[in-house]
């Protein structure tokens, strides 16, 4: 049987780790009814056959409610990821482009990555009045600096590069150098990053919803299932705890894992291993 090559490997990493988180997303979508059902028959039961999480000291099925709030939080951090990484990009190369909005846009990056990470994002969500809303604003509008901070270097080393000057020469529309040059070369660098911030919108909307700042408690987050949880830990109830915060690590090192491999197939030296 032939070996497969590192490429051929990192592509079938890829694939599998896609594929389960792509399950988790639609396995806990199909199972919000159930998550959400209390039955008050089943309080506080240990993990066991039928129920793999046990249940909550309302009857709820934690495994249930463990999936829906990796659900919630897996949607929650593509659209904040693809809003930030959008951003990013956008700003890094109007910032690599033009020197006035280039001291502008350095200054807000220094800015952004002076505050701390997750009490920004508390301030934002804040300022959008929490719930939803907010942990998508806080979360989107926390991101991008660091991504747009890199995408801005590739540009200025871009520029430098002979064609682009030959092309500036012969006249070669702005808008074209942008659209047929730089986005291609930016393309791996892009995509990486976009992958590389998901475990960390995730978690940060795990954080903020679980210090009080995101969503709103009637919702099966895993930010909301760790806070209530916490009350019941002196009880003796471990489980309600413990799974979901497994579960939640299990997926950012699955979408770390997923950027990694997504950074071995774009990097072009790859192509001979």
């Amino acid at each position: 049987m032939r070996r497969l090559n590192q490429r051929q490997r990192a592509l079938l990493l890829l694939l599998l780790a896609a594929a389960v988180l792509l399950a988790i997303t639609l396995a806990g979508a199909l199972l919000t009814g159930r998550a959400m059902e209390t039955d008050f028959s089943r309080l506080n039961l240990a993990p066991d056959l039928p129920y793999l999480f046990g249940t909550d000291w309302m009857g709820r099925d934690m495994f249930a409610r463990t999936l829906t709030g990796l659900s919630l939080s897996i949607r929650i951090g593509a659209l904040t990821a693809c809003v930030s990484a959008v951003i990013a990009l956008v700003l890094g190369v109007a910032a690599a482009l033009n020197r006035k909005l280039d001291a502008v846009f350095s200054w807000c990056i220094d800015l952004f990555l002076g505050i701390p990470h997750i009490l920004l994002v508390m301030l934002i969500s804040l300022a959008f009045g929490r719930g939803f809303l907010g942990v998508v604003a806080g979360v989107s509008l926390s991101h991008w600096p660091s991504l747009a901070r890199l995408l801005r270097g590739e540009v200025l080393q871009l520029r430098q590069a002979p064609y682009l000057r030959l092309a500036r020469k012969l006249g070669v529309p702005r808008r074209d150098l942008i659209r047929r040059h730089l986005l291609p070369h930016l393309l791996p660098q892009f995509l990486t990053g976009l992958i590389l911030q998901f475990p960390h919108a995730i978690l940060h909307e795990a954080s903020v919803t679980f210090l009080g700042f995101g969503l709103s408690s009637e919702q099966p987050a895993i930010g909301v299932i760790l806070s209530e949880s916490m009350r019941y830990l002196t009880t003796g109830r471990w489980w309600l705890a413990l799974f979901p915060g497994l579960a939640l690590v299990g997926v950012v090192l699955l979408f770390a894992a997923l950027g990694e491999q997504a950074r071995r197939l774009l990097d072009p030296s790859s192509i001979h291993q």
